[in-house]
């Protein structure tokens, strides 16, 4: 818990704190294991009944009283709160993860940090597991105190155990989001407690031989993984779950790390662990929305985080759990029912006025969505979509040619392109040109070799081969007069030494290229050199047909949280302490020492390495200050987060900007 805690304050102390969530995991599963051994039960419904009671008792009371609480709170600083509302909704089914998964939602992003319900997916995972886990307890003859009823279990949950470790790894390189949200890859975590405990049962002498391990030693080394790069975190993963396992083996009451656990203030938090779990987060999102989170604001935060733990402990799950003060298992349970529908009410009056008078500040904005995307009507009726190319990956598309010789625009690059749709396709109206689109996020184009470190859901042979295809495709198509934007986040490619805006890190790999080509790129300038080359290549087959080429410089990055805390909106007098400037320093980006002064360098290289390169410069038209790019104007915020441009800063300042440019090259 006090890893996670630490991950949460502050990513950077602690990177893999994450991980003392795979630790509480395989606890559960030794303790669930342990809780059900010896306890007798007449038949499966009186097991069943017993076993989801325990678990009702446990867990909905206290999360029913945060969700309550935390749906009221985030009202109060978020004016578009929808998001964490459903998310806690879903909470209270066990479904927080599915609802996060359906959305696509990378838990290590920003934007999770400001829902306040983001951190229930684990209950999920866990509410998932109670439902297979009892009934392998029961039919195993492990429930029933059958002979052989801990050798069948072992047997079946060991065999479970190693498909779901399967599943996570195979996962985990084609779909992250689903390797971490899901109960079937995540099971063997749970499972390798339960494992843990049959076998110190049955094989004393496997509880024998790990009692040898110093558990410092082995504390010292889950440390060190908590340490190891993203790159790595499947690895993480596994090596954490292992270490977790001989921990608890090796904790004996001799050691001194027996003594460690077994002080009064320790047990003290692991007593209010799940309490401690479900307000920290709250806490933490709150104060995103509000003061920060500061080295000043620390202490206080922390005392609050456990000031409220304390009482969901003393005042909600104890009373629950022991019936002490609330009497019977019936009213327990008309007590959770109570919380549950409280809950669904408040939730389900989104729309009510009452919820929606709750937001403390003025919102004064005009958010990015209240301006249409204006794309020309045939691409608006249906020939935009999203395809499948080969069967082999998928990526958005759209082509629209109004007359066979209309010359095209083809708006190609990474999710920056996308927000150039509603410039590019109202520019295509104006000059009478076809349009067509493709783009993926995160994948450069021309196609590279790369793999981001910090999503291995995102394949690197489909992102590389859907860009060697889109290559090929865009010069079967070109005709004279076409033209091929290049919309990319450059920087994001070459890592946080290029873009101090950036999180992520790439690695660069070699294998064949088309079938017949080696490509091999190591160290970030080789990289970037050889983006540079594929372009002037790609721009020079196109210059045979008479199309052209025009790469976008980058637009401005802002400060994490932007898009919440400088839509227009002014300051609030609730964030005041939170929030730096929404206007960002040209010298930033720009000139010695600016984030994108070697990119731009690069790309004004470009221009002389083929006639028909042409470079477009959003700078002017979205940074009109002297000094300073805006993340706003006259209330109408020009990005959709800290860097993707909004339909309005699109069409209203991208777009005259490109009209201007086309008619200056001719075009």
């Amino acid at each position: 818990m006090a890893a996670v805690m630490v991950n949460h304050f502050n990513r950077n102390i602690l990177p893999g704190g994450y991980l003392g969530v795979d630790i509480f995991f395989v606890i559960s599963g030794y303790v669930i294991t342990s809780s059900l051994l010896g306890r007798s039960s007449r038949n499966l419904k009186e097991f069943m009944v017993g076993f989801y009671m325990r678990r009702t008792k446990r867990l909905l009371p206290a999360l029913c009283v945060f969700v309550l609480v935390m749906s009221i709170a985030i009202c109060l600083f978020n004016p578009v709160p929808e998001l964490s509302l459903w998310t806690g909704l879903t909470s209270l089914f066990g479904l927080s993860n599915l609802y996060l998964l359906k959305q696509s939602t990378d838990y290590f992003a920003q934007s999770t940090e400001l829902n306040v319900f983001t951190h229930t997916w684990s209950l999920g995972v866990e509410e998932h597991f109670y439902i297979l886990f009892p009934i392998l307890i029961w039919f195993s003859g492990f429930g029933q105190q059958k002979t052989n009823g801990s050798r069948n279990l072992f047997l079946v949950v060991g065999l479970l155990t190693i498909s779901s470790l399967i599943a996570f790894l195979y996962l985990y390189s084609t779909n992250q989001p689903a390797a971490y949200f899901l109960m079937p890859s995540r099971f063997w975590e749970m499972s390798a407690g339960c494992l843990l405990f049959i076998g110190f049962q049955k094989r004393a002498s496997i509880e024998q031989l790990l009692e040898k391990v110093p558990p410092l030693l082995v504390l010292a080394l889950i440390m060190l993984v908590m340490y190891l790069p993203m790159s790595m975190a499947s690895a993480s993963t596994i090596l954490v779950v292992s270490l977790s396992s001989i921990l608890i083996a090796s904790l004996k009451k001799k050691t001194g790390a027996f003594k460690v656990f077994t002080n009064p203030n320790v047990v003290y938090i692991g007593l209010i662990s799940y309490s401690l779990y479900l307000w920290h987060w709250g806490v933490l999102s709150i104060s995103r929305w509000t003061v920060g989170i500061h080295w000043w604001s620390v202490p206080f935060q922390l005392a609050l985080i456990l000031f409220l733990a304390d009482l969901s402990y003393r005042y909600i799950e104890t009373p629950f759990r022991s019936g002490s003060r609330l009497g019977s298992n019936g009213t327990i349970l008309v007590g959770s029912s109570f919380f549950l529908c409280s809950s669904l009410v408040l939730l389900h009056m989104q729309e009510n006025p009452i919820l929606n008078g709750l937001y403390v500040g003025q919102k004064k904005y005009n958010d990015y969505k209240s301006e249409p995307v204006s794309l020309i009507p045939e691409v608006s009726t249906g020939s935009c979509s999203a395809h499948t190319i080969s069967s082999v990956l998928f990526l958005n598309k759209c082509i629209y040619r109004p007359v066979k010789t209309a010359p095209v625009v083809f708006l190609v690059g990474d999710s920056h392109a996308s927000s150039y749709i509603p410039a590019v396709s109202a520019l295509s109206k104006r000059l009478d040109r076809g349009f067509a689109l493709y783009n993926w996020a995160a994948t450069p184009f021309p196609a590279m070799p790369y793999e981001r470190l910090d999503l291995p859901f995102m394949e690197l042979k489909k992102s590389y081969k859907s860009m060697r295809i889109v290559e090929r495709e865009i010069l079967s198509l070109a005709q004279p007069g076409d033209v091929v934007l290049i919309v990319l986040r450059v920087n994001l490619y070459f890592g946080p030494e290029w873009d101090a805006f950036a999180d992520t890190q790439f690695a660069k790999v070699s294998y064949i290229d088309d079938g017949n080509r080696s490509s091999t790129v190591s160290g970030r300038t080789e990289f970037f050199e050889e983006w540079i080359s594929r372009v002037s290549g790609f721009a020079r087959e196109l210059d045979r047909v008479g199309s052209s080429v025009v790469v976008a410089d980058q637009v401005p990055m802002f400060p994490k949280y932007a898009a919440q805390l400088c839509k227009g909106q002014g300051e609030q007098w609730f964030d005041s302490l939170n929030r730096e400037s929404c206007d960002e320093p040209i010298a930033t980006f720009y000139g010695e020492g600016g984030v994108y002064s070697k990119t731009s360098l690069g790309l004004s290289r470009l221009k002389g390495l083929s006639d028909n390169i042409y470079i477009f410069n959003p700078f002017p038209a979205l940074c009109t200050k002297k000094e300073y790019c805006e993340y706003s104007s006259n209330g109408n915020a020009l990005y959709r987060d800290s860097g993707h441009l909004s339909n309005y800063g699109s069409l209203r300042r991208v777009m005259p900007a490109l009209v201007d440019f086309f008619s200056e090259k001719k075009l």
